[in-house]
């Protein structure tokens, strides 16, 4: 299975820049493009594990005031960027998960290609931890509304390596969870799962951790670990208890290029 995971970096466009500026796109930009390999269950709750590569793209003006950046960041745009705040819309696209995905999962009900749209805000308290919220709406693929909290403590170890880490925290309410969770009588019947309706609230806690290698100016490499126990509504399911664990593992690598242009 192909993951497609995009990332992109947010910017913001002060008055005074977007006076002398002839368009909102002109200035100095930045592409990043790479690739990630990682091992991580077919989907969240199995017990089975596959290895999955996806391409990394990331876009954003030179000179941004981002400090910091996680695997985890979905794309964003900032409308507020003071250096130690940031703040604007985020989404995240959602690909199906069906019985290709995983025999697991024969006679339940796809879930369906579509996205998350929501916001999100960052702080700065230190010069070394960023605190990350974001609040999505289901779009197509469920009808509920995700919310991720973060705090990620990161400091460079050398000129060129970075290390970071720290723990995550997602919640949901019962439409996303019945989606990724649910199973009804038809459901029970065609699956053999036990028949199951979650309620909203807290779906996983866990702890992520990277090393970031700044290869060259333009080459970035890093290693991550990630773990998370799900929780709620999603830790008892019955898919989860009949078939899956909900202790839920993923390492990988990445690199990235960075390619710089600039736009009238």
């Amino acid at each position: 299975m192909l993951v497609l995971s995009t990332s992109l970096l947010a910017f913001a466009t002060h008055a005074v820049q977007a006076q002398e500026a002839r368009h909102f796109w002109s200035g100095d930009w930045y592409l990043k493009v790479g690739a990630t390999g990682f091992l991580g269950a077919k989907y969240d709750g199995s017990s089975k594990r596959l290895f999955q590569a996806a391409p990394l793209i990331s876009l954003g003006r030179a000179g941004s005031t981002v400090r910091f950046s996680s695997r985890n960041d979905n794309p964003a745009f900032a409308f507020v960027d003071t250096g130690a705040f940031r703040a604007g819309l985020s989404g995240k696209l959602i690909f199906t998960r069906d019985q290709d995905t995983s025999d697991d999962l024969k006679g339940l009900d796809p879930v369906r290609f579509g996205g998350e749209l929501g916001a999100f805000a960052e702080v700065y308290p230190t010069d070394w931890l960023r605190l990350r919220g974001e609040l999505r709406h289901g779009i197509r693929s469920h009808d509920g509304i995700v919310g991720d909290l973060a705090a990620d403590a990161f400091v460079d170890v050398t000129d060129t390596i970075r290390v970071s880490g720290g723990p995550r925290v997602t919640a949901a309410t019962s439409d996303y969870f019945d989606a990724y969770y649910g199973v009804d009588a038809t459901e029970a019947a065609a699956s053999g799962l036990s028949q199951y309706k979650p309620s909203g609230g807290l779906a996983s806690v866990g702890l992520g951790t990277a090393i970031t290698w700044q290869a060259t100016e333009k080459i970035e490499a890093s290693a991550f670990a990630e773990y998370k126990r799900l929780m709620g509504s999603a830790a008892d399911s019955s898919l989860v208890k009949e078939r899956g664990t909900r202790n839920q593992v993923l390492v990988g690598l990445s690199a990235t290029y960075r390619f710089d242009f600039t736009l009238d």
